[in-house]
């Protein structure tokens, strides 16, 4: 939830206590914390001679406050880097299961696994990640063909960029800026 006020987040989080206790629930203490974050925390933080805002994880970003080019606030969200690392080991494991069936179908299941990520992680600010994700998968194809035989080396980068440029979408992002998306 977000509260411009810190007073009105306080007695949000008492009276969301106090309504989740009559039907015996109780929130998570390690989830649950107030965060100084949004437009004014920046200044206001500074004024006090604090460091930079508290960044917070949610539903598979760290959100950051941040500043565009010209100067105006935005909320710059990334993928957490554990569940980068989590996903890259998920895809690499895959790849060396599936290794022996034949690229076409590699390379269209990978398509289908990049796209989604694409889908989920591709919001403004992102995109740096969205590329580091689909080289990884790249390296790890490569090595997953590369471990189909003995002759490992006969795959080269050539022939792979080739695999690549047919198979692997490229990373951009999907989603635009909840300013232009929501019309406000």
């Amino acid at each position: 939830m977000g509260f411009q006020y810190r007073s009105d987040a306080e007695r949000f989080q008492v009276e969301l206590k106090e309504r989740m206790a009559k039907f015996q629930l109780e929130m998570n203490e390690d989830k649950t914390r107030l965060v100084e974050f949004g437009r004014f925390a920046i200044a206001n933080r500074k004024e006090r001679g604090d460091k930079k805002p508290e960044t917070f994880d949610f539903l598979g970003f760290t959100h950051i406050c941040s500043r565009k080019k010209n100067g105006s606030f935005t909320i710059y969200r990334k993928t957490i880097p554990k569940r980068f690392r989590t996903k890259i080991k998920d895809v690499r494991e895959n790849l060396l299961r599936r290794r022996h069936q034949p690229v076409p179908k590699l390379g269209a299941w990978l398509k289908a696994v990049l796209q989604g990520h694409f889908n989920y992680y591709g919001v403004p600010g992102n995109r740096k990640a969205l590329n580091t994700f689909r080289q990884q998968v790249q390296r790890c194809w490569l090595h997953a063909l590369r471990r189909r035989s003995q002759k490992g080396r006969s795959l080269t980068w050539e022939r792979m960029k080739r695999l690549i440029s047919t198979w692997l979408p490229t990373a951009r992002v999907i989603h635009p800026y909840p300013t232009e998306r929501f019309g406000v």
